[in-house]
């Protein structure tokens, strides 16, 4: 049995309408004999009479009681089937009641049966089909509810049969009387059918009752106008009765349109009025600032002035960008700059209202301002400011600035003109430059001293020149001599023999002098070594001056060879490709990343660094994702000589452009010049067939932050670290080669079954500019960047370097040791940016290692420089792992971190209303009905909890534990309670 016919059984699905009836055959109308064949001639007679209406009718009767062995039959014309399946017979009769009948033998009948025969023609006579039960098919005895007797008047009984399923043409109707007192007074032939109707929006036609009394017929539907499918299939199913049960899917009216006329219909919003979304809602009056002419409308479009963000939705209204800010206070002090403002007057009917500092320096010779320049420093940014007021630092002395505080919202982009703004000029003042940076010993004697050093990074003004001050080292600056320079490099005179000396050396300009360098000790030579050093130095000037006779001599021939040859019309011809780029120096025998994008044509690349694999090598067997530019396949490669091995494969999806083809083969180029066990290994590409595919060794486990998340709390901190220390590896080879990632994160490295991490995903550097659709990627200064992972210099200026690298692994270690938690939690990319830049910097997760806390705060330096490099974190993370009991010391997450932006990590209880609430924000949700059915329903009692109670409820994992355990500790503390924590 169907699931439906189980449904309809049970009385799940009720009748929607009533049943339409449509007669195939009606004695009850026959205005002429009807001459139905009767046997024997003596058995029913055709009989005129008069019904209670006194209308004439014809019936057939037949009362042979007296008489032994009656077998009397009748049978129809032929009727046509009309396609239906099964057809119900209405026939009313009376029958006198054989005790009312006095001297007949035991014989007499108060039934009769009912037959009928298929046949594809009228071909029934008087004496085929033979008069028997088999030809013909017996439906059912027929006995009446009641009988008359001589002092009574006829009582009329109706009953009702049906049979079926038919099949052929068309039927005839027998009746057999085998020995009754009986008139047959009118049948009717006649079908039921399910009439044409409209539910939940959808019109269903008129359809036929099944063959059985219990089948169900489906009739497919159709949307009313103006509405759409909801879910399919559309469809209502028609009983044996003729009528309709519960629909199975539905419509609705669409965008613009409203239910009407008791919701069989769909009618157009008026105008003035809206429905953004298709569904079952009214049409609503236009939002505040809009307006709709026409009917319809499923949006209103906002009045001149006025706009929606990109963000908002069409049921908002419309807004307008803000007035310019107010009341702007400029405070300057030599060459910095404080700026304060008040918001503006009109807020534009928005609440994510944000400021624009541009700053310009102005000429008053010229009459011109122009945008300063990169070094001046807007604090803490000057764009999308949520602040009113900012520091600007590093402007130039004696200098007329210009700067504009904008007002902008959401829909400032919106409008075809300028933001509104305020206005300041300020003038800076007189500023000493600051210090010299470094200052370099370049050559040295027995009496002398050649410097030079750099102009210092804030002149504040022109350099009219250097004071170098120096004394001997054991002698303090008590006796220290001075001298001036001109330029940034001088010689010192007259100092002694093999003597240290302390030298520092500051910069002069109208304003005054500037800091000194930072003391540095340079020495000059004895006078033995000086005259050494001469004597040296000799057969290396002799050997120079030889080495440069012979190079004039090559010159010259090298021209007399090339005079004949241009003589001769001949040209140079090139054998190797020009080389456009200078290398990097590096190591003799280190391998250099190149780029490929620097080929000129990038199929070379392709060719060079990726090897081509026959496309019947390779066998597709699942779909596991979707990428960039196509699906990601699970599959398996078999190269002619080798094993037969598992795969995965990227495919280029069909209707690509030439520029999405070379974007997505420039990644295989990418990877075909790396060779690590720690870095994603390329099998090959696929590009003479279609899809155009790359191949690379697979990954059992994917993605490590999803895998993390699916094991949380699964593994020893050893093994953690030995999955940090791969990515590490992997990472100090590409920096090595030269090559910068700039999307390190724990998304983009990839778990094999034992737990190796390779890093993977090198197509970032390509998509800078363009727009993924991840919102992981963030615009920042015209690209896309993930904010999260990204160190602040590339943020700003984009300086991405292998230092930059190193934050992100900072970031990647993070993930790892809190199970892929996201950094930085809800905060809004804006928030991180903030935050990083008011040395905000990510607390150690539950149970962190102290030592790798204290690497990832080496990572996370301002100061990229300061950075370690990825051979020193291989390093320090080898000695962690030889030394494991380095590893055991954690870092209370609890004492105290001054950071306001830490409290962000600790939720608090009191801002939940259940107990399930607060499990779902840990992470933890799946224990929710592990508390529940241990009685464990509110804080108070969960405030109590021990790890013993943790493992009766079911929570075995230690991992687990900790973390539940850590926030109960949290909730204690909420509650001013100190209990302690049974870990």
């Amino acid at each position: 049995m169907t699931m439906d016919y189980l449904l309809f059984l049970c009385g799940f699905l009720l009748p929607l309408s009533s049943a339409v009836e449509e007669t195939l055959m009606d004695t009850k109308w026959a205005m002429t004999e009807l001459a139905w064949t009767s046997h024997p001639e003596t058995g029913w007679e055709e009989v005129s009479g008069y019904d209670d209406a006194m209308n004439p009718i014809r019936t057939y009767q037949v009362c042979n009681v007296r008489e032994l062995n009656q077998n009397n039959w009748l049978r129809s014309d032929f009727i046509p089937r009309k396609d239906v399946l099964r057809v119900y017979v209405e026939m009313k009769f009376t029958v006198r009641d054989c005790n009312s009948i006095p001297n007949i033998p035991g014989s007499c009948k108060e039934t009769f049966n009912l037959f009928y025969y298929e046949s594809d023609s009228d071909s029934a006579t008087a004496t085929s089909p033979f008069w028997m039960e088999n030809p013909y098919v017996k439906v059912d005895t027929i006995a009446p509810d009641e009988s008359f007797s001589m002092l009574e008047s006829g009582r009329v009984n109706t009953k009702i049969r049906s049979f079926g399923p038919l099949s052929k043409a068309g039927f005839y109707l027998a009746f057999q009387d085998l020995g009754a007192c009986m008139s047959l007074i009118s049948v009717r032939a006649f079908y039921k059918k399910c009439s044409t109707t409209i539910a939940n929006f959808a019109v269903f036609p008129e359809t036929a009752t099944g063959a059985e009394a219990t089948s169900l017929v489906i009739a497919p539907g159709t949307c009313v106008p103006n509405a759409l499918e909801v879910s399919v299939p559309l469809k209502l199913y028609c009983n044996g009765d003729g009528e309709w049960m519960v629909p199975v899917g539905s419509c609705t009216c669409m965008a613009g349109f409203e239910p009407a006329v008791k919701e069989t219909q769909c009618q157009a919003c008026s105008p003035g009025t809206f429905k953004s979304k298709q569904g079952e809602g009214l049409c609503s009056p236009c939002p505040p600032n809009s307006r709709t002419s026409s009917g319809a409308a499923s949006i209103c479009s906002c009045r001149t002035g006025y706009y929606r963000a990109d963000s908002d939705s069409p049921d908002s209204g419309c807004t307008t960008v803000p007035s310019a800010p107010r009341n702007v206070i400029s405070s300057v002090n030599e060459t910095s700059l404080i700026l304060e403002w008040s918001e503006p007057r009109d807020q534009g009917g928005r609440e994510d209202l944000l400021y624009n500092v541009i700053c310009k320096k102005c000429l008053p010779e010229r009459g011109t301002c122009t945008r300063c320049d990169d070094n001046v420093d807007i604090s803490p940014r000057h764009l999308g400011l949520t602040e009113r007021h900012v520091t600007i630092r590093n402007l130039q002395a004696h200098t007329q600035y210009s700067f504009e505080i904008q007002a902008v919202n959401g829909v400032a982009s919106k409008s075809p003109y300028a933001p509104q703004f305020a206005s300041v000029n300020i003038t800076t003042n007189q500023a000493a430059p600051s210090a010299v940076p470094t200052v370099h010993l370049t050559g040295a004697s027995a009496n002398t001293m050649t410097l030079s050093w750099l102009p210092p990074e804030k002149p504040n003004g022109i350099i009219l020149d250097y004071e170098i001050k120096y004394h001997e080292k054991d002698q303090g600056e008590a006796i220290a001599h001075t001298m001036t320079a001109q330029h940034s490099y001088a010689r010192i005179d007259g100092l002694k023999p093999g003597t240290p000396y302390v030298v520092q050396v500051r910069a002069r300009t109208v304003a005054g002098y500037g800091r000194y360098s930072s003391p540095t000790d340079f020495g000059t030579n004895h006078q033995a070594d000086a005259d050494k050093a001469l004597q040296e130095q000799l057969p290396l000037i002799v050997g120079s001056l030889t080495a440069g006779l012979v190079f004039i001599i090559v010159v010259v021939v090298i021209a007399i060879v090339c005079l004949r040859k241009q003589r001769n019309g001949s040209e140079s011809e090139y054998t190797e490709k020009l080389q456009q780029y200078k290398s990097p120096i590096v190591t003799p025998g280190m391998k250099v990343y190149i780029d490929p994008f620097t080929y000129e044509d990038p199929n070379e690349a392709i060719r060079e660094f990726a090897k081509e694999i026959d496309v019947s090598c390779v066998k597709i067997e699942e779909v596991i994702g979707a990428g960039e530019f196509g699906e990601v396949c699970r599959g398996r490669l078999k190269l002619p000589g080798r094993r037969e091995i598992i795969v995965a494969i990227k495919t280029l999806k069909a209707g690509y452009t030439e520029r999405q083809r070379r974007d997505f083969l420039s990644e295989a180029s990418i990877m075909g010049q790396f060779d690590h066990p720690n870095i994603i290994r390329l099998e090959g590409v696929v590009t003479k067939s279609r899809p155009v595919m790359i191949v690379t060794e697979f990954m059992e486990n994917g993605a490590l932050d999803s895998f993390l998340r699916l094991n949380d709390g699964q593994f020893t901190v050893i093994q953690l670290v030995g999955m940090l220390r791969g990515i590490a590896a992997g990472m100090k080879y590409l920096s090595d080669m030269n090559y910068v990632h700039r999307d390190l994160a724990a998304r983009n490295i990839l778990v094999n079954s034992n737990l190796v991490c390779k890093v993977s995903d090198f197509g970032l550097s390509r998509f800078l500019e363009d727009d993924p659709t991840d919102p992981t990627y963030t615009s920042s200064l015209g690209g896309k960047i993930p904010i999260r992972w990204t160190a602040p210099e590339a943020i700003a200026y984009r300086k991405f370097t292998s230092a930059s690298d190193v934050w992100s692994y900072g970031i990647v270690m993070w993930e790892v040791m809190s199970y892929g938690e996201r950094p930085y939690w809800d905060m809004s990319n804006q928030d991180v940016i903030n935050a990083v830049e008011q040395d905000y910097r990510l607390p150690p997760p539950m149970d962190c290692p102290t030592a790798l806390h204290q690497l990832m705060l080496d990572c996370w330096v301002k100061e990229r420089n300061l950075r370690p490099k990825f051979s020193q974190i291989v390093n320090t993370l080898d000695k962690l792992i030889r030394n494991a009991a380095s590893l055991k010391v954690v870092t209370s997450t609890h004492s105290g971190a001054s950071q306001p932006l830490l409290d962000r990590c600790v939720p608090d209880y009191t801002t939940f209303t259940t107990v399930g609430d607060w499990l779902d924000a840990i992470k933890m949700s799946r224990y929710r009905d592990n508390f529940l059915n241990a009685g464990f329903a509110s804080f108070d009692l969960v405030a109590q909890m021990t790890a013993e109670d943790l493992l009766r409820i079911g929570v075995t994992l230690a991992g687990h534990q900790k973390k539940i355990l850590g926030s109960i500790q949290d909730m204690r503390l909420q509650m001013n309670q100190t209990l302690p924590v049974q870990v």
